[in-house]
């Protein structure tokens, strides 16, 4: 599913932790996670916002906005990388990381879901969004 799909949908329910988001309609559940494997973590690393805006009021804005970033990685790019990674201590960090945001809007207000992704490079660092 496309995480646009919220759009014009009416939440009931928001449901959070570490690993997992849950989003409730009346009829439905939408479910954002990661299926964490081998050498690789993914996490909820902060949500920014009144959760409480989004419920109850038709979802008008619903986005996704993903920077990867290597150590590797030269150019302009490293100077972007090297503003994002500050924020976490050099023997925490993998080879590979990856930040994923979820903008959702309505006309109370908007919250900021950032997930973190980090691993060795072989293993995807992507958010997953279904229905249940």
């Amino acid at each position: 599913m496309d995480f646009k799909d919220l759009e014009g949908l009416t939440l009931v329910n928001i449901s959070n932790n570490e690993y997992e988001i849950l989003f409730k309609t009346v009829d439905r559940t939408f479910r954002m996670y990661h299926m964490q494997d081998c050498c690789e973590s993914v996490y909820v690393d902060d949500i920014c916002g009144d959760i409480d805006d989004l419920i109850g009021t038709p979802i008008v804005q619903a986005e996704e906005a993903s920077s990867p970033y290597a150590k590797h990685l030269m150019d302009d790019k490293e100077l972007v990388w090297r503003t994002l990674k500050d924020e976490w201590p050099e023997e925490n960090r993998d080879d590979s990381q990856t930040w994923t945001f979820y903008k959702i809007g309505t006309n109370k207000g908007s919250v900021t879901i950032r997930w973190y992704g980090s691993s060795n490079g072989y293993y995807s660092e992507s958010v997953d969004f279904l229905e249940l």
